[in-house]
């Protein structure tokens, strides 16, 4: 009989904001403890999400998460920062997978075979565990942010260019948080 091959499913989230770190996770399900309710975490209630990730985390066979920071957004652009940030989360996996599932059009470089599933958060089952154990984790932060960087809302956007977090924005100015390659916040540096 052959071996059974562990698939890890990945996914990032945090690309659009306009601060706050971007954060992948890696996730390789146990075929024998299936999990109800697998979706794209975007789709999902807080509630249903936060529910959802207590059974991934007891259920899973193993799980991740990566991170890229602010600087490396910055540095390396945030396509590049996303992957950088889905590397180490596969790298991070206790048990190395033989083979990820990458939710976009684009593989990180990995230690193992990679593909790429434009959608992947709603259809395969591992990468919407890692899509919903990423959007958990880095919505938690984002509150914990928001205390220490207070007025710009951020517990309520997580970080994304609302109306409000621009105007607090050009209110308050531009925070450690805040990626300084993006327009509004690099307009806001350059004073236009």
């Amino acid at each position: 009989m052959s071996e059974l091959i562990l698939i890890a499913g990945v996914d990032e989230v945090g690309r659009g904001p306009l601060a706050g770190p971007v954060v992948a996770a890696a996730v390789i399900l146990d075929p024998a403890r299936p999990i109800a309710g697998l979706a794209d975490s975007k789709k999902l209630s807080e509630k249903r999400r936060e529910q959802l990730e207590l059974e991934i985390l007891e259920k899973a066979l193993c799980w991740s998460l990566g991170r890229a920071e602010v600087e490396e957004i910055d540095r390396l652009n945030i396509l590049h920062a996303s992957l950088l940030a889905m590397k180490r989360a596969v790298e991070a996996l206790v048990t190395p997978p033989g083979h990820a599932l990458i939710d976009g059009n684009r593989c990180p470089e990995l230690p193992c075979s990679a593909e790429a599933i434009i959608g992947g958060d709603a259809s395969e089952p591992a990468i919407s565990a890692a899509s919903i154990l990423a959007k958990v984790a880095r919505d938690r932060e984002m509150v914990l942010l928001d205390q220490r960087y207070p007025g710009y809302g951020l517990a309520q956007h997580k970080g994304y260019p609302t109306k409000a977090h621009v105007d607090a924005l050009r209110e308050i100015g531009v925070s450690p948080i805040h990626r300084r390659s993006f327009g509004p916040v690099k307009k806001l540096l350059q004073g236009s």
